[in-house]
Formats: structure tokens, C-alpha cells, sequence
């Protein structure tokens, strides 16, 4: 059990900071659960930004934040490829620590994370967060209670035009993989659990791309088709890139044995769910539990976590085991070969909502066949 404000240090100020995780920090700390204590960020004309924010600490560089002795959690923010160093940086003082998606860009930085993170005393919660939505906890729980069988075949889709403001996303350690198909790959396999073989069709489809008013030429993945195999003949399928203008089909579809279930809008801004069963002959649709579910929500699971003393339904493995996914894939599209995954994880164990689930909440329609 932890009493008092988390002191909490930022590295990486930019659009994820300013776009997401700001509005996060602001209500935990509008509630005295947390203290800004400072953000590190490289580009020194941030400072002003960072300190109308009420953070009166700034500092260009990342080490005085995992330095300081009030920092309690780090939450690392910045391009990718610096995110396993600086993770392990913070697990090796002690500290808690959420880093934004990928955890790594490679496995053996990975493992080293998740050796770190399980000797020692502090937390280390992995973007995304998908699996804290409502939406998704209650698909979670209708799957274990059976509502549509066994399933057999699923479907994801995540992406969009892509980045315009930093070219990082376009280069090693970039890509749609990384970027938007990490969102579907967590949520399968929250649902359907590890991942045993992956076979994939990648490619730069549009290599040319203009970004932040400067020409770049991509040399990552931008665009992506995934097959994955849970094993049991139970098969999914993943696309995601940056190639897609608009969409308005449902962001994951789970075809069992009895029925379907769908998420409507984003796995990452679920819109509630709908549901068809051979019992009832009907699809039903079901507003989210939570509108203002926020994308960011780990960082108040985290939160509640280190003040609870328990452990986060985000585990460093099951992050893991998604990288490893995510790299076969780009392994798979270069070479062809179906690849196999050797990590796996404890399935997810949510527990009972509060509030029962086997009625709706909120039943939008019911439309009979």
C-alpha cells in the first residue's frame, strides 16, 4: 500500500504527451493521487509548454529524471527506439514505470524488461491499454461464459493515413506493425489468448510521403495483412497500416460456434458492442459502458495498482509476447515462411464486473432477422 501522491516524471513531451496522457495526469492529479514532478523532453523550446502545465521541473535530459529520488513512476513517452533503455533504466532504480507501445524493438531488450520488471520492486505496465476498456472486459467475459461458443475465426482492423508530424513512424523501429497493429494483436490475444504461428503480407505502398514540410522516404512497413494461428483451428486476421483514408466496420469480429460478437469503433475507443446468437436469431447491439473511456487508462491502472498494492492486469509477458508477434509478422511478409511464436503468457483473468453484464446496460436495438 502506497499513502500520499505518486511523484510521477515524464520523458517525452510531444504529441503523445500533449494529445493523450496530459488530460490523464490532470484528473489523477486533480484528485491528490499524483505529483508532476518533472518532464524531460529533448527539444529545449518545450520548456515553456511543460511548465504552463504546472510541471516546474524541465530538463532536456531523460537521466535527471530517473535520477530524481521524488520520482516514484516514469512514464516514457518518446520514439521507440529509445524505449527499452530508458525503462530498464528506471526498473534498475526501483522505480514504476509505463512506456508507451512498443515496449521494445527487439527481444532481447524485451526479456531483459521483463527480467527487470520481475525482480525487482517496481511495475512496468506496456502500452496500449485496450484491455482495461469496458467494452472489451465485457466481450472478454461474454466469450468465457460462452455466449457464441468456441470461436473459431476472428477479425481486426486498425489504421490510417498515417503520421505527418515526426518521420521516426517511417523508419527502423517505425512502422504500421509497430504503430497500429500492436492495438489488434493485444486485444486477440486478451481474448483468445498466445499466438502459436504467424504468416503475413507487409510492404512500403507508399513510399513517398510528406512529413512535418519535409519529403521522407519510407523504409518500414506501412502497409500489412496478418494471419495468426492460436492453434485448435482458431485462426484471426489483422490489417492495419497506414494506407487506410476512412473505415466504418467494426474493429474486431469474433465468429464462434453459436454466434458473432463485433466492436464497434476502435479497439482503442471502443463505441459498445454487438452480439448475434442462434438462440435468439437476432443481432443486439449494446452502447459502451463508458464513453469517457480514455486511451491512456493504464496510467490510472497503474496508478491504482501502486496504491492498492497489486498487480496490473497488463503484464510485461503478455507485451512481449505481442512484440514477438509483430516481429515474425515483419519476419513473415520479407521471407514468405509462416512463423513460428515461442513466448506465451497467463491468459488474462478479469475479474466480475460490479455491475451484471448478462443484461444490458444500455440496449440500443434489437433487430430481428
Amino acid at each position: 500500500m502506497t499513502e500520499g501522491p505518486i511523484g510521477i516524471g515524464i520523458i517525452g513531451a510531444g504529441s503523445v504527451m500533449q494529445g493523450g496522457y496530459l488530460a490523464q495526469l490532470e484528473r489523477l492529479r486533480g484528485r491528490g493521487l499524483v505529483e508532476l514532478v518533472v518532464a524531460a523532453d529533448r527539444h529545449a523550446d518545450r520548456r515553456d509548454l511543460i511548465t504552463g502545465f504546472g510541471i516546474n521541473h524541465f530538463t532536456t535530459d531523460a537521466r535527471d529524471v530517473l535520477d530524481d529520488p521524488s520520482v516514484d513512476l516514469v512514464v516514457i513517452l518518446t520514439s521507440s527506439p529509445s524505449h527499452a533503455e530508458l525503462a530498464a533504466g528506471a526498473l534498475e532504480r526501483g522505480k514504476h514505470v509505463l512506456v508507451e507501445k512498443p515496449m521494445a524493438t527487439n527481444l532481447a531488450e524485451a526479456d531483459r524488461l521483463v527480467e527487470l520488471a520481475e525482480a525487482g520492486p517496481g511495475l512496468l505496465v506496456c502500452a496500449p491499454h485496450v484491455v482495461l476498456s469496458p467494452t472489451f472486459q465485457t466481450i472478454w467475459r461474454r466469450l468465457r461464459r460462452g455466449d457464441i461458443g468456441r470461436v473459431h475465426l476472428a477479425r481486426a482492423r486498425y489504421g490510417w493515413a498515417g503520421p505527418t508530424w515526426t518521420k521516426w513512424f517511417y523508419e527502423a523501429g517505425g512502422g504500421a506493425l509497430f504503430d497500429v497493429a500492436l492495438y489488434n494483436i493485444t486485444a486477440l490475444t486478451g481474448l483468445l489468448g498466445p499466438v502459436r504461428r504467424v504468416v503475413a503480407m507487409t510492404g512500403v505502398a507508399i513510399p513517398d510521403r510528406m512529413v512535418a514540410g519535409e519529403r521522407v522516404v519510407g523504409q518500414v512497413e506501412d502497409n500489412a495483412h496478418v494471419l495468426l494461428d492460436f492453434g485448435d483451428t482458431t485462426f484471426a486476421s489483422v490489417s492495419a497500416g497506414f494506407t487506410m483514408q476512412q473505415y466504418r466496420n467494426p474493429a474486431i469480429e469474433l465468429y464462434g460456434a453459436t454466434g458473432t460478437i463485433q466492436m464497434l469503433g476502435d479497439d482503442w475507443a471502443p463505441q459498445g458492442h454487438e452480439v448475434w446468437q442462434q438462440d435468439v436469431e437476432a443481432w443486439r447491439s449494446y452502447k459502451d459502458l463508458d464513453p469517457g473511456w480514455a486511451w491512456t487508462d493504464g496510467l490510472r491502472h497503474l496508478v491504482d495498482c501502486i496504491r492498492a498494492g497489486t498487480t496490473p492486469l497488463i503484464t510485461p509477458r503478455h507485451a512481449r509476447h505481442v512484440l514477438e508477434v509483430a516481429l515474425a509478422a515483419t519476419e513473415a511478409g520479407q521471407t514468405g515462411r509462416a512463423q513460428p511464436i515461442a513466448s506465451t503468457f497467463e491468459p488474462l483473468d478479469i475479474a466480475a464486473s460490479a455491475a451484471a453484464d448478462d443484461e444490458p446496460v444500455h440496449l440500443m436495438h434489437d433487430l430481428r432477422r
